[in-house]
C-alpha cells in the first residue's frame, strides 16, 4: 500500500534528520558553532552585502522570529553584525565580522570533508534524484489539507 510506503519513507527522512543533527554536533560543537549557526554563517558569507532577517529567514526555512535570536546570539560571540539596509531604514543586513569570516573559512573545508564522506558511494546521478525527491516532498509538506474526521 502507497501509504505504507509514504509512512516508511517520511520515517526514514526524519531518522536521517535527527541523525544529521546529532551527528553535525560532533563537527560544529568544539568551534562553538551549532548547526544552526554555522547555515546562517555559510548563508552571509556568500553575500558581500549582508542579508535582511526576512531573506535569512527564506534561505534557511525558519521563522524569522527564530532567526532574531539566531542573529542576537552570533553578534553577541562576535560572528556576524547588523548594518543598515541602504534603502529601507527599516531594515538591517546581517554581514560576518572578521571574526565571523575567519570561523568560516575554518570549519567549511573540514563540513565538506565530512558530506564528501557522507555522500561517497552514490553517484551524482542518484544525488540529484534524492534532492528532486526531497523538493517535491518539501513542496508536498507545505500544501497538505487536515483530512476530515
Amino acid at each position: 500500500m502507497k501509504t505504507d510506503v509514504g509512512n516508511d519513507l517520511v520515517s526514514a527522512i526524519m531518522a536521517t534528520a535527527d541523525t544529521f543533527l546529532r551527528e553535525s554536533q560532533r563537527l560544529f560543537r568544539p568551534h562553538g558553532l551549532s548547526g544552526a549557526q554555522y547555515n546562517l554563517l555559510n548563508v552571509v558569507a556568500e553575500f558581500e552585502e549582508g542579508l535582511s532577517q526576512r531573506e535569512l529567514s527564506d534561505r534557511l526555512v525558519v521563522d524569522r522570529s527564530n532567526v532574531t535570536g539566531l542573529i542576537d546570539r552570533m553578534e553577541k560571540a562576535g560572528w556576524v553584525k547588523r548594518t543598515n539596509h541602504p534603502t529601507d531604514r527599516r531594515a538591517y543586513r546581517v554581514v560576518p565580522t572578521a571574526a565571523g569570516r575567519k570561523l568560516w573559512e575554518e570549519v567549511t573545508p573540514r563540513y565538506l570533508e565530512v558530506v564528501a564522506q557522507v555522500t561517497d558511494g552514490l553517484t551524482e546521478r542518484r544525488m540529484k534524484e534524492c534532492c528532486d525527491t526531497l523538493k517535491a516532498l518539501e513542496t508536498a509538506a507545505t500544501t497538505w489539507t487536515l483530512p476530515k474526521a
